[in-house]
């Protein structure tokens, strides 16, 4: 029993990753930029290249952590997009994804987890990964610099040496939302997770169907997410994720299959 309470706590914190991609979507603000006045023009400096995503900063949901079809409120998570910054030089989104256990969940385990990602506004490539972790009165804080053997390694933050093109389990996610899946038939990335590096595969596998959450009823599509570990398919965890058939493609629905049991992470209500 002590076990499997203990492997569901795991699962919790993993399900705040999960739960990154589940972030309301509208379209970009467009930044209006203010012209001197009676001031001679400086020389026209380019923009940074922008990835079109379809979020956008300030945007917050909530969705509820079910373990079976009979469990309710396990746990909370609450997404947002903080905001656009620069981040050591390079335009970025600061994601963040926020896990509390609930009810009888939480009398066992106390759990209150952060999780931020700084992902490239450019590529949506991951720059820093931060874990900030509340469990049963303990703290730990983790830093991960996105590096490459040519970097610098960085004075407050633990450098990951990584291949280019390399995503976080939040910019993984939000990448999975900014993906044109008219277009895309695959998306391949390595993903950390905080603890382990994957190779994730996702596809769409049901191009239209139907989702019933507390939010309401939605035409969606869904994307089947792989996990691989050296070059060895997980076959005992599978990601599925259902987005709206709307121009958004809000993340409506987060399926699990993992090694002690099914889980589904529901949008609890529309902004």
């Amino acid at each position: 029993m002590f076990c499997t309470y203990m492997n569901k706590t795991r699962y919790i914190r993993d399900a705040a990753m999960l739960g990154a991609l589940l972030v309301c979507a509208a379209t970009v603000l467009a930044q209006k930029s203010k012209r001197p006045k009676a001031r001679p023009k400086a020389p026209a400096v380019a923009a940074p290249a922008v990835a079109p995503v379809p979020f956008r900063a300030g945007e917050t949901l909530e969705y509820r952590v079910l373990f079976s079809k009979y469990a309710v409120n396990a746990a909370k998570i609450e997404t947002s997009v903080v905001e656009q910054r620069s981040f050591f030089g390079h335009l970025a989104w600061h994601f963040r994804a926020a896990a509390h256990t609930m009810d009888t969940m939480r009398m066992l385990f106390a759990i209150d987890d952060q999780f931020d990602s700084y992902t490239s506004a450019a590529n949506l490539f991951s720059l820093q990964y931060e874990m900030y972790l509340h469990e049963q009165g303990k703290e730990q804080r983790s830093l991960y610099r996105m590096t490459t053997n040519a970097d610098p390694a960085p004075e407050d933050a633990t450098a990951l040496r990584v291949a280019p093109g390399t995503r976080d389990a939040i910019g993984f996610l939000y990448a999975l939302r900014a993906a044109d899946w008219q277009v895309v038939a695959e998306l391949k990335a390595p993903v950390f997770d905080g603890r382990r590096l994957y190779e994730a595969v996702a596809r769409i596998d049901t191009p239209q169907g139907s989702v019933t959450v507390p939010a309401g009823s939605f035409p969606a599509f869904r994307v089947a997410v792989r996990l691989f570990e050296n070059g060895k398919e997980l076959t005992d965890t599978r990601v599925w994720v259902w987005f709206a058939r709307d121009a958004a493609h809000i993340p409506v629905l987060v399926e699990a299959d993992i090694p002690f049991g099914t889980s589904r992470i529901e949008l609890m209500h529309l902004p």
